[in-house]
This record gives structure tokens, sequence and C-alpha cells, in this order.
């Protein structure tokens, strides 16, 4: 695991910079009735009112300003970044044939990622069907636990957000301040690569927090308890025939995107 990207001192003043300028967008685009949904560091940061300390206390450290979005938005968004005084990457979303967007702000520093209806990146992680309504100003708890676990070289930084997540919310079947862990079950039952990496990070999660003394034994043992349970329903979900003739196949194929195909 690296621990290395997304990781390394941060002051108070950085981290406001990037909490200022998130909601500064989330304002204008609500404003605007364009639909972004934050990813990411911060979205990690503004679901966890308890545990969001364990960022800046465990070294983990914002980079930039990350988004879901819609397709059928990307002109709106376009012009909104556009107005707040932002210049797109074109190059980005001529190579991502417009499903991400990369916008930098010379004033600031701090650049802005859209990724519209998924993430793409070891595995797909759509939000289709509304998902973007299910949850503000974030991305639902079920895609940001996704988002952590479908990377299959997974980093510190990861970790960190997840042992994060696992400790502010309670496992469910629905969306609200809840890991719809139906959803992520669902999710792993149609893709045997998905159930594979997550599973695995899962488990990695559930080893690591013990290296962090900043956070105390009993919540090492509350995301030990979180994990566990998290596992059992992914696994006890019923799988289609495609997933078990996968299943046998198992590691001797190759079963993610390495993120530099993306």
């Amino acid at each position: 695991m690296s621990n290395t990207i997304g990781m390394g001192p941060q002051d108070t003043a950085e981290r406001q910079k990037f909490e200022q300028e998130l909601h500064r967008i989330l304002d204008s685009s609500a404003s605007a009735g364009v639909t972004l949904r934050v990813i990411g560091s911060l979205a990690f940061q503004l679901h966890c009112d308890k545990f969001g300390y364990l960022q800046a206390a465990l070294g983990r450290a914002y980079t930039d300003i990350d988004f879901a979005g819609y397709s059928n938005e990307r002109k709106a968004v376009r012009a909104l970044l556009s107005g707040l005084g932002y210049a797109e990457n074109q190059e980005v979303t001529v190579v991502s044939e417009g499903m991400r967007m990369i916008f930098d702000n010379p004033a600031s520093g701090l650049h802005v990622d859209v990724f519209y209806d998924k993430l793409d990146f070891c595995h797909e992680i759509w939000w289709k069907n509304g998902r973007l309504g299910a949850d503000a100003p974030t991305l639902p708890l079920a895609e940001l636990l996704l988002e952590k676990m479908q990377i299959v070289k997974i980093n510190e930084k990861d970790i960190i957000d997840t042992i994060m997540l696992l400790l502010e919310h309670p496992l469910g079947d629905s969306d609200d301040q809840t890991i719809n862990i139906k959803l992520v079950a669902e999710s792993c039952a149609a893709d045997w690569g998905l159930w594979r990496t997550t599973t695995m990070n899962l488990a990695k999660v559930g080893q690591l927090v013990n290296g962090y003394e900043q956070v105390s034994d009993a919540d090492k043992a509350h995301v030990a308890a979180q994990v566990e349970a998290a596992l059992q329903r992914i696994n006890d979900q019923p799988k289609p025939m495609a997933w078990k003739l996968r299943d046998r196949v198992g590691d001797r194929v190759k079963w993610y995107k390495d993120v530099d195909e993306v």
C-alpha cells in the first residue's frame, strides 16, 4: 500500500482554503440548479462530523475538489465553473469522451475534477436512476464506500477515509445517514471483479486500523465489527450463475483495470 498520495502535513489555513472554495462552488451550483455532489476527501469530511478530525490527525491532506455529476448537465457545469474563475482542461474532456472534466483556477491554484455518471478506474461505480438525489451535498454513502473499495492498489488516504466512514455511520438498507450495504452487496453480486476488490480492501481496513494509535481501542473494535458485518452481507447476497462461473476462474484472470489504462 502506497502511503504518499494524499498524505502529508497540511495546516489549518490550507485546509480551510479547500473547504471554503468547496462551499463557494456548492452554493453557486445550488443557486444555478446544477447537480453536483462531492466525492473524495472533502466528501468524507462533510459526512463525518464526529470523526472528521481523523483526517488531519493522521496526516490525510486535501489535494483537489472532486464532484459527481450527470452527463446531461455538462454544459451547465462548464458555465458554472467558468463563471467562478476556472479554466477547463480540454484535453481531459476529449480523452475521456466528456465523462470527466478537470478545471483549474489560476488565481487560487486549486483544481476541480468532475466525473459524469460514473467513476471509471479499477472498476465502474455508477450513479444512475437519480442516485445523486439520494444524498446532498455528497455522493450517497454506499457509493462513497465503493469509491474507496474499488481501488486495487489502495492508498493510506483511502484507508483513513474508510475508517472515518465506518466509525461515523451504521450499515443498513437505506441512504439516510446510513451506509446502504444492500446496494453495495447487490453491486458486488452483479460484478465478480468488484466483489473481489471490495472484499479484499474491506479486510485490509479491518487489519490496518489497528496500526493507528490515534484511534481508540473501542473505535478499532467498532471498525472491525463493521467490516465483519459488511463482508457477511456482501458474501451472503445471492449471486447469479455468471458470477459463480467467474468465481471458478478466480484470480487466474485479471479482474480489474489498471488506473493508467483509464
